[in-house]
């Protein structure tokens, strides 16, 4: 697919965006708990290449880990994508704590992706979340049964259903890569109606080593965008985010134009304030958008002030105060002041 084939249905897209949106764009961090799944066995995700012998519970972030990311989220104006991490990982209480954590930080709810949940875990959790994220992948029946072999899209249809009842929103993953099809985009608008679908996150495949499509080339910036544009024009007031790498940050600005309006999958705590960090906020002004937050420059604020005001322990506030300073803010000085040196 060339650049030219797609440039009318980016220009319409574009305008749909502007007649819905208001020109901005922003960085949608996604704060995982952990780092392993129960199911384990999706051929696309790194998850299923951990070894067998090692239980998902150990792969668990510490609180004091999460909870700093979310006070540097909040404080560089970045949006919370969703709170996620492998199924099975955490108890129903134990998740529970973690929201509760979460939302004093931010002060608002947030989108919550730990597979699908009963009524009975929504309404428990509720409270704390906004909506709630399906990662249903692909919606080719076909596909879905080789990349997702035991995470079958009923349960999350069901999991659709009960939220509307409750009034959360709904959200959803697609993967531009793994072998979709065009003619598949009926069958992705019949399942956005069906279900009312709130937002969608169309992310482009991250060949992992280990997985089936560890040597699969990566999805064009046009292919991409074709989907981003052919579901905005579809769907007017669909939040739609587009999910990039840090090799793929030339193609921001023909995401955000294809219709897309939030950015996400940069490792934007590792490469915050380097060249990359800072291509991403040029294309986006280069896509005619003001960026919401920063990738580049560290606020001037009170960080333990930020962390004394919240209602934990001493002693996890404490474990928070060294996670910022030693490991976050630490890393971003100096990615910062490298970068500015170069420039010098």
């Amino acid at each position: 697919m060339h650049r030219e084939e797609i440039i009318p249905l980016i220009e319409k897209a574009e305008q749909v965006f502007l007649s819905n949106f208001p020109p901005e764009s922003c960085f949608e961090r996604a704060v995982f708990f952990s780092w392993g799944c129960s199911i384990g066995d999706c051929t696309f995700c790194y998850m299923s290449t951990q070894p067998d012998a090692k239980s998902p519970t150990e792969t668990k972030r510490s609180m004091e880990s999460i909870f700093a990311e979310f006070i540097l989220a909040k404080n560089l104006g970045w949006d919370i994508g969703f709170f996620t991490g492998g199924i099975g990982v955490f108890s129903p209480a134990e998740q529970e704590l973690l929201l509760q954590g979460a939302v004093e930080i931010t002060r608002e709810k947030i989108w919550l992706s730990v597979g699908p949940l009963s009524r009975t875990l929504l309404e428990i959790y509720q409270p704390y979340i906004k909506g709630i994220v399906g990662s249903t992948e692909t919606i080719s029946p076909e596909l879905h049964k080789i990349v997702c072999p035991s995470k079958p899209l009923a349960p999350y249809e069901k999991m659709f259903l009960e939220a509307k009842a409750l009034n959360l929103q709904r959200a959803m993953t697609f993967i531009v890569g793994m072998g979709e099809k065009k003619e598949d985009l009926t069958l992705l608008k019949a399942f956005i109606e069906k279900y009312d679908i709130n937002k969608i996150h169309i992310y482009g495949l991250i060949p992992q080593k280990g997985t089936m499509f560890e040597h699969t080339a990566i999805p064009s910036a046009e292919e991409q965008a074709w989907w981003i544009a052919q579901l905005r024009i579809a769907f007017p007031k669909l939040d739609i985010q587009c999910g990039i790498w840090e090799d793929r940050v030339d193609r921001v600005s023909l995401l955000l134009q294809a219709g897309a309006n939030s950015i996400s999958k940069f490792k934007a705590a590792k490469l915050f304030g380097t060249k990359t960090a800072k291509a991403i906020e040029d294309e986006v002004a280069k896509a005619g958008r003001t960026f919401k937050g920063t990738l580049t420059k560290i606020p001037n604020i009170d960080w333990d002030a930020e962390v004394d005001r919240l209602s934990f322990s001493p002693e996890l506030k404490e474990k928070i105060k060294q996670k910022l300073h030693q490991e976050y803010l630490k890393r971003m000085k100096k990615n910062t002041n490298l970068f500015v040196s170069k420039k010098a």
